[in-house]
């Protein structure tokens, strides 16, 4: 390869023997970190939909208002890939736990600036542009956390055991969502949703510095993963990774892209849009909407170990084309469990998040798996952050666009559109690259 850096001469000398972690101590902070960044990430969405609308975009018609707030919501996934790229790079040049560090600050540092935010009656238009001024902070961060988490995970992985592994940052995002609503829920039960509106919102973007520390400790007291140490050794690294990866690898990326589709598109239904829809349009007490949160972060949770297992014992492969086929039928009871009541309502975030779970779990290790050491943290950060912009980044725009103009038949239809392509690109990628 043109620009990977020199070989060592045949003096050179011996290779360093490779510096390992404990397994505990691998999976924890891959778990904590992914935990605090996701946790992050939702506050925001759940923000998005019970406070910002009133608090940042101040309209006469609340779904206009919830449309805007939704659109600030968006702007994350498109600084995401932007942040695959910069974080990436140091993180295939420089090292994994170097570049986590800084991913964790930056994403921190923009959740808790987003607490001490004024509000549009206090400075007018300049305080929706500074929020989503954080917003494309909090999604910069993510862009370079998630590629690292995963690799800091499966590079440790024994033989036989990398889906298991890489299953472990995938758990960050139930844990990150029950403890956004969680907050949320605490908060209520101990003032009126007036106190929240005026100051309570502010309490979980401003503790998240409580998290933040932990997570910087977890991740300080760990060694480069033995894979890119390795690369380090044999002089394999290259000048600029995302050269060299648009330059060889782009099937990988695009097929990679759409692989991930479903899951996104999946996810962000049944979180932002549902909370939004279940206070918005079946007028659901605050509360109750986010005790359904807490319930599909729960069940999220369950299925991916479930998945990390039976993935290493079946095939990722043949478990993300059973999950994906069973996405596209669930897209066809989507509309009767939407639209016939509470009591649907908690069983179709049940089904929604045990397929959730099923595709989480194993997403990370599949879209790490084509690329070689030398760009994988630049590829599967990209590829992850450019499914988050095709399925996760307007879906609950979307959704909520489309069940207000053409009914919720539209928006299963959406969700099972994003699963037969899904299904095609799995289909069309080798065994060795899912």
């Amino acid at each position: 390869m043109t620009n990977a850096m020199p070989s060592a001469s045949p003096s050179a000398e011996p290779l360093a023997p490779v510096a390992t972690n404990s397994p505990a101590r691998v999976l924890t902070a891959s778990l904590v970190g992914t935990t605090i960044e996701f946790f992050d990430f939702y506050v925001y969405a759940t923000a998005a939909v019970l406070v910002f609308p009133a608090l940042f975009f101040p309209n006469n018609d609340p779904t206009t208002a919830l449309l805007a707030s939704f659109a600030t919501f968006s702007i994350a996934f498109f600084a995401r890939p932007l942040g695959a790229v910069v974080f990436g790079h140091f993180g295939d040049r420089v090292g994994r736990k170097t570049t986590l560090v800084a991913a964790l600050l930056t994403m921190g540092i923009s959740t808790v600036v987003i607490g001490l935010l004024p509000s549009y009656a206090s400075i007018g238009v300049l305080a929706p542009l500074l929020l989503a001024l954080c917003r494309f902070g909090q999604g910069f961060g993510l862009g370079g956390e998630w590629g690292g988490a995963v690799l800091l995970a499966t590079e440790n992985a024994p033989p036989g055991k990398r889906t298991w592994y890489g299953m472990f940052p995938q758990l960050g995002a139930p844990v990150g969502l029950f403890l956004s609503s969680g907050v949320f829920w605490i908060l209520l039960h101990f003032m009126s949703q007036e106190a929240l509106l005026s100051w309570g919102w502010r309490v979980p973007f401003i503790s998240s510095i409580v998290l933040i520390a932990i997570g910087l400790w977890v991740r300080l007291s760990i060694t480069e993963t033995p894979d890119f140490q390795k690369a380090i050794d044999k002089h394999e690294r290259v000048a600029v990774p995302v050269a060299a990866l648009f330059a060889n690898h782009k099937r990988s990326i695009f097929l990679g892209t759409f692989v991930a589709l479903a899951t996104f598109v999946l996810f962000y239904i049944g979180s932002a849009y549902l909370l939004s829809y279940n206070i918005k349009v079946l007028k659901m007490p605050f509360l109750d909407a986010l005790e359904v949160q807490l319930l599909g972060s729960i069940v999220f949770g369950i299925a991916i170990p479930v998945i990390g297992k039976l993935g290493d014992r079946y095939g990722r492969r043949q478990m993300l084309i059973l999950t994906t086929v069973l996405i596209a039928l669930f897209s066809f009871i989507l509309p009767p469990l939407m639209t016939n009541g509470e009591a649907s309502i908690f069983l179709f975030v049940i089904i929604a998040m045990v397929l959730m779970g099923m595709t989480y779990g194993l997403i990370g290790t599949a879209l790490a798996a084509p690329f070689p050491t030398a760009v994988r943290y630049t590829g599967s950060s990209i590829t992850f952050n450019l499914a988050g912009i095709f399925g996760a980044s307007l879906a609950p725009y979307i959704a909520t666009y489309l069940q207000a103009n053409y009914g919720m038949g539209a928006v299963g239809l959406y969700l099972g559109l994003s699963a037969v392509i899904t299904l095609a690109c799995i289909l069309l990628s080798g065994k060795d690259e899912v």
